[in-house]
């Protein structure tokens, strides 16, 4: 079943056009990574889907109900959530002051078995609960900002390079983690530079330059695509 379907949207930043003439879809139960180089238009295509950009053409079909238009928090409560890039945690609140605040769709009744399984899929916040998230690292802000989107219990999670900036190990703890979230049932759409992790995890890819589409195969294709490891694998 198509859970996501996005036909040919156009997103302009003023003059630019950022975004033209997209359409993919995302299945029920895949990973589905969006790759590219810097400005390629990746980010722009996960805030248009999550309201936060418009479209000026085309459609948003998420559960078989149009969201184009739809304002961003309603999208959320309809099981969609984004990780945005530079994790974007409030550095001031607490861990669990911050993950309290990812579940403000949700009924009160439900924020602390949100929390308790926010806490198994991340033991390291359970630690440091009551730190302020400021003081955490890089990856700790990482995992705390997929774990607040865990509390509003989406059936779609987008994550938009949720390894920028980290170190390589901790880049392979944020991977091995967004693999437990999809074996535990959540459908993932992932924006990532980083190529040869995000296709080594995805089940679908598409590869974006300038605005476009430029091609769509199965994860392991892409990757042994001579054209894909010359652009984007160092290969």
């Amino acid at each position: 079943m198509s859970m996501l379907h996005v036909e040919n949207i156009n997103v302009y930043y003023g003059a630019i056009h950022a975004v033209k003439d997209i359409s993919f879809h995302v299945d029920e139960g895949e990973v589905v990574t969006l790759i590219g180089a810097n400005g390629a238009g990746k980010s722009t295509i996960l805030k248009t889907i999550s309201g936060l950009l418009h479209s000026h053409t085309g459609s948003i079909t998420f559960l078989d109900q149009k969201i184009a238009g739809v304002p961003a928090h309603k999208i959320v409560s309809r099981g969609l959530a984004q990780v945005p890039e530079g994790r974007q945690v409030f550095l001031q609140m607490t861990v669990e002051e911050n993950l309290e605040m990812g579940a403000y769709t949700r009924p009160g009744s439900e924020v602390a078995p949100g929390l308790e399984t926010v806490y198994e899929q991340f033991p390291r916040l359970k630690e440091r609960r009551r730190q302020v998230a400021g003081t955490l690292s890089g990856g700790e802000q990482q995992m705390l900002a997929m774990g607040r989107a865990l509390m509003s219990r989406p059936k779609l999670m987008m994550l938009d390079e949720p390894s920028m900036g980290l170190a390589p190990i901790l880049v392979e703890q944020i991977f091995e983690i967004i693999q437990t979230l999809h074996k535990a049932g959540t459908t993932i759409l992932l924006v990532e530079q980083n190529a040869r992790m995000a296709l080594s995890v995805a089940d679908r890819g598409y590869v974006l330059e300038t605005g476009r589409i430029l091609k769509t195969a199965p994860a392991h294709t892409l990757l042994e695509d001579e054209d894909v490891k010359k652009a984007y694998l160092g290969g």
